[in-house]
């Protein structure tokens, strides 16, 4: 399963719909060429984290729209939302490790928040 492709008609619905997942939102261009290393990656976690994150791509030269709302300077930017807000960032391609990082970091906030919620 590869990452979903999402417009800039289909952004928010996308965060919304999420609800407490976290969305990995992978900035790209065909003609980037770490976005092409990169996007093999991104389409395996896809697959891996299916029941625990929603992982996207934005192709930017068809949504730059989003490119500029989200301060996206270059590419491939990822950006991780959490209940629609910004978590995590990343400029450039650091390689499989570091992305997976970001997500499980995001996944365990979600599991430390989860406690408190019910002791409130």
């Amino acid at each position: 399963m590869a990452a979903a492709h999402i417009t800039s008609d289909t952004f928010q619905k996308t965060l919304d719909e999420a609800g407490d997942k976290p969305v990995f939102v992978d900035f790209y261009a065909e003609w980037c060429g770490p976005c092409k290393v990169s996007g093999p990656v991104i389409d395996k976690m896809a697959e891996d984290y299916a029941d625990k994150a929603v992982i996207v791509k934005v192709n930017v030269d068809e949504n730059n729209d989003k490119a500029g709302e989200h301060g996206v300077m270059a590419i491939p930017t990822v950006i991780i939302f959490k209940n629609g807000e910004e978590v995590a960032r990343e400029v450039g391609f650091p390689g499989e490790e570091k992305y997976r990082k970001m997500v499980d970091d995001a996944l365990a906030g979600a599991a430390e928040a989860a406690p408190q919620a019910k002791a409130a």
